[in-house]
């Protein structure tokens, strides 16, 4: 499952590993092949799509700005 519109590059399929609800943004841990992708998104909008541990799940990346600091 890919979505057209979408570079495949930025698509991530995965499974949904936790979720994490507040009252109003929930955080949506995804596992992927390369790694944990976690996405805050509204608490409605996790309902709305049915999410829950082991949903399939593709996960879409949209970046402008990257930052990086030294350890």
């Amino acid at each position: 499952m890919t979505i057209q519109a979408i570079n495949v590059r930025n698509q991530f399929r995965g499974k949904v590993k936790e979720i994490i609800r507040g009252d109003v943004v929930s955080e949506v841990d995804v596992q992927t092949s390369s790694g944990i992708v976690t996405s805050v998104i509204t608490t409605r909008s996790v309902d709305e799509l049915g999410l829950k541990p082991g949903s399939d799940v593709v996960a879409l990346v949209k970046s402008t700005e990257v930052s990086i600091a030294t350890l």
